[in-house]
């Protein structure tokens, strides 16, 4: 795959990808150029609720949403680097002062105005708020891929915000008309 095709794809660790910091998981790639690669892991999510994050940056929602905070999404382990940087995933109808396009359906929000917006029930329907982030230097994906460690599946709103985290993996795979079992954790090449 070459360079600038891999934003907004999705990445799913392949069974030979033995890295801790990856193992399972569905990657969306975010930023993808000749010096690099920037991703967020969409099927981690954290033991916090969005509540807890927006009270820590001194965002505080009324009092009528915090009666909604049994129903607020889980915060996301986005990867390995810079664990208390945030981002927000989202869905096109919001557009933010730092709004990245990842494709039609997919924007990524990493300002505050966006946590104000949720703290307010004014922001995104559809949103993932993600912690930390997985970054690959000039080439080392693409080394990734070429053993195997990967596999490269379209991403969707779908997969993205309605299917369970748990289910992300196996639902990309069978996008591709792949299942688990069909695969080895043993490394080859054709």
């Amino acid at each position: 795959m070459q360079i600038n095709q891999l934003a907004g794809q999705i990445l799913l660790a392949s069974p030979t990808l033995d890295d801790p910091n990856f193992r399972d998981t569905v990657v969306l790639i975010c930023h993808h150029n000749a010096e690099g690669c920037m991703g967020l892991i969409i099927n981690r999510p954290r033991q916090i609720d969005v509540f807890e994050v927006l009270h820590d940056l001194g965002i505080y929602m009324p009092d009528s949403r915090r009666d909604m905070r049994t129903h607020l999404p889980t915060v996301f382990e986005g990867g390995p680097i810079d664990n208390f940087r945030g981002f927000v995933l989202h869905d096109g109808w919001h557009i933010y002062e730092s709004t990245m396009q990842i494709s039609q359906e997919l924007h990524l929000t990493a300002s505050r105005d966006v946590l104000e917006d949720l703290g307010d029930g004014d922001g995104p329907e559809h949103y993932l708020l993600i912690l930390g982030y997985a970054g690959w230097q000039a080439g080392q994906l693409e080394r990734e891929l070429s053993n195997n460690d990967w596999l490269v599946a379209p991403a969707s709103h779908h997969i993205v915000f309605q299917e369970p985290p748990e289910n992300r993996w196996e639902f990309g795979a069978r996008s591709m008309g792949i299942e688990r079992s069909q695969l080895s954790s043993q490394v080859g090449h054709a």
